[in-house]
């Protein structure tokens, strides 16, 4: 069972940044954020696959946030630019235990799951 384990999450003003990580304990392939607001469903935020040669973004967040990997350190990021108040969510990230071909803004795709991480932007 692989441990995902998210960080740098915080409280930003908004039009600030933060990038989160997303360590794993052993390989992942493609690899989702998710994020989910007080009293709000989870929603889909972006994903990447395994060669970082796919990326998708949610329409809410294109142009603003940026997915990037290392797999030598098994460790996905998520740069967040331009943060608006309505950004304030806890983020998880999700990765599938297979090499599958192509990404997905489906939740039950991921198989591993990490704790989450809240991230707050102020106005």
């Amino acid at each position: 069972q692989v441990q995902l384990v998210e960080s740098g999450g915080g409280l930003v003003q908004a039009g600030g940044s933060l990038r989160l990580s997303c360590a794993a304990s052993g390989r992942t392939f493609r690899t989702g954020w998710f994020r989910q607001a007080p009293g709000k469903e989870r929603e889909f935020v972006g994903a990447i696959n395994w060669s970082s040669s796919r990326l998708y973004y949610a329409d809410s967040v294109e142009g603003r946030f940026t997915i990037s990997r290392d797999n030598a350190k098994n460790t996905v990021y998520l740069q967040m630019n331009s943060l608006k108040p309505e950004d304030t969510a806890v983020y998880y990230c999700a990765a599938d235990s297979r090499l599958r071909v192509g990404i997905t803004a489906s939740a039950s795709a991921y198989d591993y799951w990490g704790q989450g991480t809240q991230v707050t932007v102020s106005s």
